[in-house]
Formats: C-alpha cells, sequence, structure tokens
C-alpha cells in the first residue's frame, strides 16, 4: 500500500499576504533608523545646538529631494488613478503654493533653531555622505521597477512613532527651539501613516511570486540603509564622532 505525503512548501513558493507584511515589518523593526544612534541620543536630548543644527540642514538635502523621487515613481505608473493618488504626496511636499507644503515647514524648522533659510537652500552645509545616500535613493527609484520604488517607500509604516517621540523629545529636551517649528513633524504622523498603508497595499498587490516579493523586501532594506547612512555622515561630520 501506498501513502502519499502531505506536500511540503517548496522553496520559491509565494509568501501570503500575512507573511509578507511581517517580512517587511521585520525589516523596519531591525534596520530602521530610529535605533541609530544618533537618533537615539537626539531623542534622549544630549545633541548640542550645533549637531541638531547640522542634522536639521543636512536632513533638509533629504526631504527636498522627497517630491523628485515621487515624481520619478508617479511616472512609472500606467494607472491614471494611480498618478492621481500618487501627486498628493508631491502636493504634502511641495505644497499648492508657495509658502505651503512640507519643505516650507523644514525649512521653518530651520529657521527655529537658528539656521538662515539660504544656508539650508543654497546647500553649502551638506555633507559628501549625505549627498550619496540621497543620489543613491533617487537613482533606485529612477532606474528600478514600479515595485521596488514603492516598496522602499514603506519606511513610512515606522515614520508615525518615531514623529510622536521626536516630537516629545524636542518638546522636553530642546525648548530653545520655537514650538512652530515642529510643524513638520506633526503632519507626518498621518501623512506617515496614510502614506505607508497606501504603499503596502500596492507592493501586496503587485508582488505575487516569491522573486517579486524578495525584492520588495530588499527594496525596503536599501531605503533603511539609506537612512542609516545619512545619520552617519551627520554623526560622523565636522565635531561629530571619530
Amino acid at each position: 500500500m501506498t501513502t502519499t505525503a502531505a506536500r511540503l512548501p517548496a522553496s520559491d513558493d509565494p509568501w501570503t499576504p500575512d507573511e509578507l507584511t511581517d517580512r517587511l515589518r521585520a525589516v523596519s523593526a531591525e534596520r530602521y533608523h530610529d535605533r541609530h544612534p544618533f537618533n537615539v541620543r537626539m531623542h534622549e536630548g544630549t545633541l548640542t545646538r550645533d549637531e541638531v543644527r547640522r542634522w536639521i540642514a543636512n536632513r533638509f538635502h533629504y526631504q527636498r529631494h522627497i517630491p523628485v523621487k515621487d515624481a520619478l515613481i508617479l511616472a512609472k505608473f500606467d494607472d491614471p488613478a494611480l498618478r492621481r493618488g500618487w501627486l498628493r504626496r508631491i502636493r504634502d511636499h511641495d505644497g499648492e503654493r508657495d509658502g505651503e507644503g512640507g519643505i516650507e515647514r523644514w525649512l521653518r524648522l530651520g529657521g527655529a533653531a537658528g539656521l538662515e533659510r539660504g544656508q539650508l537652500l543654497d546647500a553649502s552645509r551638506v555633507l559628501p555622505g549625505v549627498r550619496l545616500a540621497v543620489d543613491g535613493y533617487v537613482n533606485f527609484c529612477r532606474l528600478r521597477p514600479a515595485l521596488d520604488a514603492v516598496a522602499a517607500s514603506l519606511t513610512e509604516l515606522s515614520a508615525p512613532d518615531l514623529m510622536r517621540t521626536r516630537i516629545a523629545a524636542f518638546e522636553r529636551h530642546y525648548p530653545w527651539i520655537d514650538a512652530d517649528g515642529l510643524a513638520y513633524f506633526r503632519g507626518r504622523v498621518g501623512q506617515g501613516a496614510r502614506d505607508g498603508q497606501e504603499a503596502l497595499g500596492l507592493v501586496l498587490k503587485w508582488a505575487r511570486t516569491r522573486e517579486e516579493q524578495e525584492r520588495a523586501v530588499a527594496a525596503l532594506a536599501f531605503k533603511c540603509d539609506v537612512l542609516w547612512s545619512l545619520l552617519d555622515a551627520v554623526d560622523r561630520g565636522p565635531g561629530g564622532a571619530p
């Protein structure tokens, strides 16, 4: 008599949506930049004024490229509805008109910390390592398929908790920064949650094969590396860690 053994999953079988979601969230839990020593010190309140200003100026170089990378992603979409939805992200950062949007709010953060607007806009304070990290992310979104580029944006899933922690830390430890300067962080709590869920839905819809799913996980890991490398450069910048 013969028996039929229960079929074991093949090593290249696709993960279920829940399994893929768990793997993506595990990447963020293990590699998101909230664990970086610079962020830890920021939230503990031990950064000097110069360190805070160095971070604001260099992070602005990343912020001003967010709508650029989103425009590159939008151009990959064939569906007009998808393009309209993703366009909202560009408006969130560029605003509908002058004086609005996330980039403007970051400039106001700089002003509240004692940085002149021109010092941020002329990029004179941007460190080489920050330029490389930002260029790497923008080029990733330019050159890789839509799935990979959207998956890389899934750091948004972790952003709301980081923003809440950051707001509390700045209010407690850095009272020399005017509270109005924290408007960017407050706005990103809701926007990040919305954008993260939207991108996750697209990734779960598009990543149907194991190869596609593994690419999505790798794309998110790459984005975590970008954010980590940016902080490495800031931490080791002039006057930073050796």
